[in-house]
């Protein structure tokens, strides 16, 4: 397909209204969302390019002038579930399509000539590696139509019988890539296949540095030691927790010493992990407390990004470990942020991220770093749409996507009013892993 502007709005195939606020009684919740993207589609004026050889099961880009945003679209399949796009949304939204996929088939099934390629199918040549989304991510390897035997023979002992990544096999996924690419040197192993895995190894190695490392716990003297004050033991298992979850929230109420536990979940991550770069984000008003409480508990220095735009891009730069930075900078300073290849982000009062729709929320949550800890007295005040907004900074897949939690936990009444919440002992399950629970 050429570049340039294609609409897929098709007067003949009209699709029926579905409304956007509340689902309709005969419609499953998960049918009702792709409806919505669907829908949504039909309205758009994205332009799509074709970046890859094939007419229609091919990759595309497409470009939001709206927004000023692109992404990438792979076209295998009218169906859902067998396409891909690197949107946030479909990356959590557990439903195998976005408005972008549903846009790009739709122009795709607007020309005639595709009406027959969509019917005979995608027939890939080569075997590879993906992510499948979903209640859970699962690595996924799909079979070409080349090396087959070969391919299926090397797979055993690496993925079930339905082509999923044993569990023991993360760990070993280099060598099933190795072999594989020797058999075909066109064997793909798609990006967010490989972050995943990445993400789930390291996971793997630090629980085993741990354990070997501290065999007794927060008994270890490590953790006398650790900062020059007397840790409380729930503060130790505040810090242990937090390192071995890599990314967690810490909830504890006002006065039992959040602070003093992020520090050092942060001496343990630098002293066992060799991070060096962490960033705080915090109201104006607490930056010179966490400067004071760094510098009191530990030996280094940390700098407070503030003044003027060229002064704070200089500060982000030096060589201090530890940088803190209010909420309102930060969301000024996002583009240099993003690009800052941080370790570990600590939002402090993160009640400030609760409403997902502000602008704030939304730059903060896209700050990329590979540990994270949340500190926050009240993860749930009002509405429990709070509490996976924050959960979500921590964790985007843990609560699954917003409109499905809403629908298991939230109860309405005819007017779409919420009068209740049911199932909360689930929610409670949920965020275990990454929310430690107390005996004071």
């Amino acid at each position: 397909m050429p570049s340039g502007k294609n609409s897929p709005k098709d007067k003949s195939k009209k699709t029926v209204k579905v409304p956007y606020h509340h689902k309709p009684d005969d419609m499953p919740i998960d049918e009702w969302q792709k409806a919505l993207r669907r829908q949504f589609a039909e309205t758009q004026n994205f332009t799509i390019k074709n970046i890859g050889s094939h007419p229609v099961f091919s990759d595309f880009e497409v470009f939001n002038p709206r927004s000023g945003n692109s992404y990438k679209v792979a076209v295998r399949s009218e169906e859902t579930g067998l396409n891909f796009c690197t949107c946030p949304d479909f990356r959590i939204n557990t439903l195998g399509t976005c408005k972008h996929i549903e846009f790009t088939i739709s122009s795709l099934k607007g020309i005639n000539a595709n009406n027959a390629l969509f019917k005979t199918g995608y027939q890939r040549p080569y075997s590879s590696v993906t992510l499948r989304y979903g209640e859970e991510r699962k690595v996924i390897l799909r079979t070409g139509t080349e090396h087959v035997k070969e391919i299926s023979r090397l797979s055993q002992g690496y993925f079930d019988k339905d082509g999923v990544l044993l569990p023991d096999a993360y760990d070993r996924f280099e060598e099933f890539l190795k072999s594989a690419l020797q058999i075909d040197p066109d064997f793909h192993c798609y990006p967010d296949a490989t972050e995943y895995i990445v993400e789930v190894r390291e996971n793997h190695h630090r629980q085993n540095i741990l354990a070997g490392k501290y065999p007794l716990g927060t008994e270890d003297k490590v953790f006398d030691k650790l900062l020059r004050t007397q840790l409380f033991p729930y503060q130790k298992e505040g810090i242990l927790f937090a390192v071995r979850a890599g990314r967690s929230i810490i909830a504890d109420d006002m006065g039992l010493g959040k602070t003093v536990q992020a520090i050092g979940a942060v001496e343990l991550l630098i002293r066992d992990f060799g991070i060096e770069k962490i960033l705080i984000v915090c109201p104006t008003s607490l930056k010179y407390q966490w400067k004071s409480e760094i510098e009191k508990f530990t030996n280094r220095t940390a700098t407070v990004i503030e003044g003027l735009s060229k002064l704070r891009e200089a500060q982000y730069q030096d060589s201090s470990a530890y940088k803190i930075v209010s909420y309102n900078s930060v969301v000024n300073d996002i583009h240099i942020v993003e690009k800052s290849d941080l370790d570990l982000v600590i939002l402090d009062e993160a009640q400030r991220i609760k409403n997902w729709k502000t602008k704030t929320s939304r730059h903060v949550k896209n700050i990329p770093s590979r540990f994270a800890l949340v500190l926050t007295g009240t993860p749930l005040e009002n509405r429990i749409d709070e509490l996976h907004s924050i959960v979500a900074f921590v964790d985007k897949y843990r609560l699954g996507p917003l409109f499905k939690f809403l629908h298991q936990h939230q109860i309405v009444d005819e007017s779409g009013k919420v009068v209740g919440y049911t199932d909360l002992n689930k929610v409670g399950e949920s965020i275990k892993p990454i929310l430690p629970g107390r005996r004071y």
